[in-house]
């Protein structure tokens, strides 16, 4: 039995919901991720006989990981019978299998660097500019509306019903329909791509989509607010409306990814087309109650919002007397000064309990500085996508060549990685040539290559002849990355101490890896793991690491989604940087503004024990008027 005593009556009934589909409208700090975590464990306990799985979809990695981490532990038996998976990660899995219908092989590679998708278009531009003489390298420049156009959904005869120039949008669609070729002829996706194609084959195939249905009876989704039509698409081909049992949590005042394909319509359209019931969780555990007080006047300025929803309510009753302080400066120096100083006012081994959030990367970077300057720790979280140490590169890059025999791209980055480890260079173009012996096989031609050198130190040499029976020839990747630490280990002995540079981050990087991969291997099971599954996981994983112990996260608003600090410093809360200069121009109603208002929002709720707000009249040489918001929470004369 499931303990459910200690839920709210609105977890609770959630928790045990049994009339049909059902939107759980949940604030933030109410609990979200533990009714639905709840709500999965309860289905696989309760029918322990039934054949059926429970598919999972959330919007990032770290929560599918959080939920699944949960659901084992509570339920002993079936958690093989869930899937907890971002929409990316699924769809990924439906094109592995079911791909040959749109034209891609199983073992497809992922983009995950702007410059390979631009090399792509360039592709596609060349291969077409014979015949579009209006076309150029320049025209590189349109990979975003691409985006956009695969985000949405659009198929090549219906671009030009969306341009407002016919003839621009004559090019585009004939852009559009051959940089989908170039990643079909060389077996490539992007991240747009995946959801694009999965949603295109259940067009063509409907039934895939049932076979989904018939799989996976039982749908849960997380932040339903943050998806795009395509993953909404790809919702509706998968849940079957005549025996409908959708969960879905949703909080339309915490939308901020509207530049991502989010939209406040989506919810509204969800309603309409599945007949959702409402449940609403408005009680806040982790917010002081002066805080939500500030919330819930904030977000009332908003027009866009779910019909009788309402006002958050907070739970919390001990909070500290100043829980709330705002503070003005003249300029934005002194006003990183005053952080500084605050920060360190407070222990050591408690500054990792704060937080510092604002609206742009540039101000993050001006207080992480201000931070270090006082000898305080600060971490500047940054978006990767790949791995930047050379060891992790040539260690990323070979397993990649050995999935993909004739990438150009992934044998370069193995010969310079592999000379700044190893000091011998080898040639790409030598390489090719030579491949024409092995039937274009890259890899292997580059390892003949190798132990060809008279040169190479001796454990280099067992390596590269392990490498050859494991990876190149059985396709054996577990063996091959253990021998590649080992091997790794051994180049650092001999000449770490000299180019520490090829070392940066690599500890940090390698653990990264190992963790990724053994939760890879948790999801999908030792046994069923191949080299093209590993590689397809780890591209759509972030690799940013942890925070180093101490440290003080410097976050922009969109990264602190999902997070909760003790003490939450929001700075720079001037007009024109939140909100943004570009809401501003569209209009005090517009879409834009009321994003940015939500921006305001989700940061507030961030805390748990005490909100800083802060602002200056003065930043980068120009002078400004306090944000909009503060006026709007109640906190600043209008």
């Amino acid at each position: 039995m499931i303990d459910l005593s200690f839920l709210n009556e609105n977890q609770r009934k959630a928790v045990e919901w049994e009339g049909g589909p059902l939107l759980v409208l949940a604030g933030p700090g109410s609990g979200k991720t533990l009714v639905l975590t709840l709500r999965v464990a309860k289905l696989i306990h309760d029918l322990p006989s039934e054949r059926f799985r429970v598919l999972g979809l959330t919007f990032t990695r770290k929560a599918a990981h959080e939920m699944r981490k949960r659901v084992e532990g509570l339920v002993v038996d079936g958690i093989e019978r869930t899937l907890l998976t971002t929409f990316h990660s699924f769809s990924a899995e439906v094109l592995r299998q079911h791909g040959n219908h749109v034209g891609l092989a199983p073992d497809f590679a992922i983009l995950t660097q702007e410059a390979d998708r631009e090399e792509v278009l360039a592709d596609a531009i060349r291969e077409i500019s014979s015949q579009e003489s209006g076309l150029t390298n320049d025209d590189i420049r349109l990979l975003p509306l691409i985006d956009k156009l695969l985000s949405n959904c659009i198929t090549d005869d219906h671009v030009m019903d969306i341009t407002a120039n016919k003839e621009f949008g004559r090019k585009l669609s004939i852009l559009f329909a051959e940089y989908k070729r170039q990643l079909m002829t060389n077996n490539r996706l992007d991240y747009s791509a995946i959801l694009y194609f999965c949603d295109h084959l259940f067009t063509i195939k409907p039934r895939i989509a049932k076979q989904m249905q018939i799989i996976y009876p039982f749908v849960c989704v997380d932040e339903f607010q943050d998806t795009n039509l395509a993953q909404y698409k790809i919702l509706r081909a998968i849940v079957d409306k005549e025996r409908v049992k959708l969960f879905v949590v949703a909080d339309d005042d915490q939308i901020i990814y509207q530049w991502n394909g989010a939209n406040p319509e989506r919810l509204k359209a969800l309603r309409e087309d599945y007949g959702m019931s409402v449940i609403q969780l408005p009680e806040n555990y982790r917010c002081p109650s002066p805080v939500i007080k500030l919330a819930n006047n904030l977000i009332d300025y908003n027009i866009n919002r779910s019909p009788g929803k309402q006002p958050l309510k907070s739970v919390k009753q001990a909070y500290p007397d100043d829980c709330i302080r705002v503070k003005e400066f003249p300029s934005l120096e002194e006003e990183l000064e005053w952080i500084a100083q605050d920060i360190g006012k407070r222990p050591t081994t408690l500054r990792s309990e704060c937080v510092l959030l604002a609206r742009t990367t540039k101000l993050l970077e001006c207080v992480a500085n201000k931070l270090s300057s006082y000898g305080i720790p600060a971490h500047l979280t940054v978006r990767k996508n790949e791995f930047e140490s050379i060891p992790m590169r040539w260690l990323h890059a070979m397993l990649r060549l050995a999935n993909a025999r004739h990438d150009r791209e992934q044998l370069r980055r193995i010969c310079k990685s592999f000379y700044s480890l190893e000091g011998l260079d080898i040639r790409v173009e030598d390489v090719v040539t030579e491949s024409a012996l092995y039937g274009g096989d890259f890899i292997r031609t580059w390892c003949d290559i190798v132990l060809r050198r008279k040169e190479l130190e001796h454990y280099t040499k067992l390596f590269i002849e392990l490498t050859i029976d494991t990876l190149v020839d059985k396709m054996d990747f577990v063996p091959f990355i253990s021998n590649g630490f080992i091997w790794i280990a051994e180049v650092e002995k001999r000449i770490g101490g000299i180019d520490t540079h090829i070392f940066s981050d690599y500890a940090d990087e390698k653990q990264m890896w190992q963790n990724l991969q053994e939760n890879i291997i948790s999801i999908f099971g030792r046994e069923d793991i191949s080299l093209h599954l590993l590689l397809q996981e780890m591209d759509l994983s972030p690799k940013a690491p942890p925070p180093p112990p101490g440290s003080v996260q410097c976050l922009t608003i969109h990264a602190a989604k999902g997070t909760e600090f003790k003490h939450v410093y929001l700075f720079g809360l001037v007009e024109d940087q939140l909100p943004s200069f570009q809401s501003k121009k569209k209009g005090d109603d517009s879409r834009e503004m009321q994003e940015e208002r939500r921006n305001c929002f989700v940061a507030i709720t961030r805390c748990q024990e005490t909100l800083t707000l802060t602002y200056a009249r003065e930043y980068f040489g120009w002078s400004k008027e306090p944000s909009r918001f503060l006026s709007e929470m109640g906190v600043l004369d209008g």
